[in-house]
């Protein structure tokens, strides 16, 4: 099912990209251009279905963050 709604919400308009890491606590951070566009995507067919899915199979609990980013930078040797 992540397959299925990585290549699905990569052709959602506003989608921006997204950034995800496994290890015991799974943790994914999309982008996006603006709350309509997030809110479209909450909408999506398949994307509910997944949401489903894992509410009923997959998760015990998870927790969902919207938030504005203000400034991104880093640095890398």
């Amino acid at each position: 099912m992540a397959a299925i709604t990585e290549r699905l919400v990569e052709n959602q308009p506003g989608f921006l990209g997204f950034e995800s890491a496994r290890d015991g606590l799974g943790i994914t951070v999309s982008y996006w251009t603006d709350l309509e566009s997030i809110r479209k995507w909450k909408e999506n067919v398949v994307h509910s279905h997944a949401r489903e899915m894992g509410r009923e199979k997959w998760y015990s609990a998870y927790k969902l963050r919207i938030a504005k980013v203000e400034r991104d930078y880093g640095f890398e040797k």
